[in-house]
């Protein structure tokens, strides 16, 4: 029988790094020599196997390349010696693979709708030992190893197995959670390359940029009420008033942000406090830099380190479950940035963007964007928005920058931009990768999410169902709402006759959509000054302005969504490296405005006429549009059959006028809130409480009443019996 050996070639390529074919030559059965046995460990003066039948002495091939033959040993472990200690360890060259041929058929069709399950790093028993099973995406790789501390990131030393469909595994026995670890790429052509991992759930603090292993199961929920009952908190027919936090800024403790747990105390507690039904967090996907808000993400599936790790997010979605406010998630799947960790070239090609800078670089924020067309960079985003919604119990993600997606040539000029097919502007791949993701997240998702829409065109069924030709999400930001009403604020009251339009046109096309009001943190960055300083005239004028606008918004169809700091008039614009001006609510004015907007709130949850048919015209019934002379506003509030009506009128001239207000029926109506109340800082005019109407018909009502409209101000008359 010949004698076993092993090739000075395979040596070569173990030392040089450009093994690509791992298991064919580690581990026993070396190129299908039955118990010939290769190891490496370059740190390594000796090294023997220890096996059941005692040890056996590997011979020295080189640069710590040992072998030898070990029998029918399947079991076994490796001690190495260089010459002052000795340690010892199992090879992970004598393990089976994890993953099974359904798994890649499916990763390789883009059809594995819980990616996170098979790919990225994993604690695990497996074949009787702890460890770390890896797995990777990277189809144009010629190597890829898993590198830490715990092999020097010697990216000789744990090269991985090629599984097919482009996917790489290795179990790692002896690692487990807390691991710090990259993936060393050999591309096609060139040098190394060291990478975080797509999948990973963990990433060290920046400017940091390694992944960490993290045990993300086993965490204790206990919030089954909330999820049982969650469907009728996010329909379309509740209330929905959402605060919008950025959580690095939004109270500092110590001089720092607050940790997710600290959160899970101060946040939730002021949120439920001003009466708001949900927490909109800014991204909280691993980013690299601060500036960006979290909006420029490189670890689409780990929640930031800023704030604490996995199970810390998890205990302060609970504790605002526990306290009845819903918790959504701005969610980025627009573009990626360009940062050498990320997926930016990850295997040394275009793998998660387009090669083609028309189709793959965005313009505005120098970032790239995702290849839409290609089934597995889809099923990675698809299974994203799902990882977030089952994982984390997320009730619900708002997707920014839709039109960036939808359009070929957003931001373009013309020849910089590919056409479509059809030689359109419309993105086909990418409006069929949001159909998919509301897809899966509504139909694999758990019960009662709901998906929002940032976009800002007048693209038709943004949130209609995907079976009716639609985008698919629960609902659309409202942005010409925004746009429209906050240029009409902006203008001196004398001058608003002009501009009437602009509070009515909304009208038009309120119930096109499933629509969501945004004051949001880009209404108060970029130069634009906080929503306070927006308003015209001296400091007494400008809060007067944005207690009558507040009204104003929850008066008018839509939910809402108010951005941190607005609801007590923050006087400078938003600073993402500081902590609101919370020193700002010891002047009585920015008391009165945060008592308003929790007044608001309480108002709006308490009264089915302003939410119930948020989204049907049949909700709404002007009184009189058309006063522009006088900058009135009037309009009702229908509910559902047996819920009284509610009057909203609204004032914005600085002259208290007696105005004549047609109603739809007759006797009391109480002023249930006026936003001129001293309580909220107003000078307390109004009409002490109630307005009796009687059968003098006015704006096409059968009934009316005589009004004292304060100045700058939003009253809301109710029934008696409300």
């Amino acid at each position: 029988m010949a004698a076993k050996t092993v090739s000075q070639n395979d040596v070569a390529a173990i030392l040089s790094g450009r093994l690509d074919a791992p298991f064919t030559v580690f581990g026993p059965g070396y190129r299908g020599q039955a118990g010939l046995l290769v190891a490496f460990d370059p740190h390594a003066a000796s090294m023997s196997a220890l096996t059941p039948r005692g040890a056996v002495a590997l011979a020295p091939m080189g640069g710590g390349v040992f072998a030898g033959d070990i029998g029918r040993a399947r079991r076994y472990r490796l001690r190495a010696e260089d010459g002052t200690r000795a340690w010892e360890y199992d090879d992970p060259y004598r393990f089976a693979p994890v993953l099974g041929d359904l798994d890649l058929h499916l990763i390789g069709e883009g059809r594995m709708q819980r990616l996170w399950r098979v790919l990225g790093a994993h604690p695990m028993q497996h074949q009787g030992v702890s460890g770390v099973h890896f797995a990777l995406w990277a189809p144009n790789a010629r190597r890829v190893s898993v590198v830490g501390e715990f092999n020097a990131w010697d990216g000789r030393r744990a090269p991985m197995r090629a599984c097919g469909a482009g996917v790489w595994e290795l179990f790692l026995p002896g690692l487990s959670d807390g691991t710090v670890y990259k993936y060393e790429i050999l591309p096609q052509d060139g040098a190394p390359i060291l990478k975080a991992d797509p999948l990973g759930f963990g990433h060290e603090h920046p400017p940091a940029t390694a992944s960490i292993v993290r045990d993300i199961e086993g965490f204790d929920w206990a919030d089954g009420e909330w999820m049982q009952t969650r469907a009728t908190r996010n329909d379309r027919a509740a209330p929905i008033s959402i605060y919008e936090v950025h959580l690095g800024s939004w109270r500092h403790t110590g001089g720092r942000a607050l940790s997710y747990r600290e959160a899970a105390r101060d946040l939730v507690d002021y949120a439920h406090d001003m009466g708001f039904t949900h927490i909109e967090l800014m991204p909280l996907s691993e980013y690299p830099f601060g500036g960006s808000w979290g909006y420029q993400p490189t670890g689409l599936y780990a929640p930031t380190t800023r704030h604490g790790g996995p199970d810390d997010l998890r205990a302060l979605i609970e504790a605002a479950h526990d306290r009845g406010l819903g918790v959504l998630m701005d969610w980025v799947p627009a573009h990626f940035p360009s940062d050498a960790h990320g997926l930016a070239r990850f295997d040394g090609t275009a793998l998660y963007e387009h090669a083609d800078p028309r189709e793959g670089f965005h313009p505005d924020w120098n970032t790239l964007i995702y290849n839409y067309g290609r089934n597995e960079v889809r099923n990675f985003l698809t299974s994203n928005a799902l990882y977030w919604l089952e994982e984390y119990h997320l009730d619900g993600l708002r997707v920014d920058a839709v039109a960036s997606m939808l359009f070929r040539d957003y931001s373009r000029a013309v020849g910089e931009w590919v056409p479509n097919r059809d030689g359109g502007r419309e993105n086909y791949e990418a409006i069929a990768f949001v159909q998919d993701m509301n897809c899966l997240a509504y139909g694999e998702g758990p019960p009662g999410l709901m998906t929002v829409a940032e976009e800002s065109t007048s693209f038709p069924k943004v949130s209609a169902p995907v079976h009716e030709g639609g985008l698919g999400f629960g609902f659309k930001w409202n942005m010409g709402w925004m746009n429209d009403t906050l240029r009409y604020m902006a203008h001196d009251p004398v001058h608003r006759r002009h501009h009437h339009n602009l509070m009515t046109f909304g009208l038009v096309y309120a119930f096109s959509e499933n629509f969501i009001l945004p004051i949001s943190h880009d209404e108060v960055v970029h130069g634009k000054g906080s929503m306070l300083a927006r308003m015209p005239g001296d400091r007494s004028a400008q809060f007067a302005n944005l207690r009558a606008y507040y009204g104003f918004m929850w008066g008018h169809p839509g939910k809402k969504l108010l951005f941190m700091g607005c609801e007590f008039g923050q006087a400078h614009e938003w600073n993402h490296d500081e902590q609101l001006d919370w020193p700002a609510l010891e002047d009585p004015a920015a008391q009165g405005l945060q008592r308003l907007v929790r007044d608001l709130n309480t108002l709006y949850r308490a009264t089915p006429a302003l939410y119930r048919r948020d989204c049907e015209a049949e909700g709404f019934e002007w009184i009189d549009r058309d006063a522009a002379d006088l900058s009135v506003l009037a309009w009702l509030r229908h509910g559902a059959p047996g819920d009284l009506p509610v009057a909203v009128v609204a004032n914005f001239t600085p002259v208290e006028r007696r105005w004549r207000c047609g109603l739809p029926q007759s006797g009391r109506w109480r002023e249930a809130l006026n936003t001129d109340a001293a309580l909220y800082g107003g000078g307390n005019r109004g009409n002490l409480g109630a307005v009796s109407a009687s059968a003098r018909p006015a704006h096409g009502q059968p009934f009316s009443a005589e009004l004292t409209l304060p100045p700058l101000s939003t009253l809301f008359l109710v029934p008696d019996g409300v």
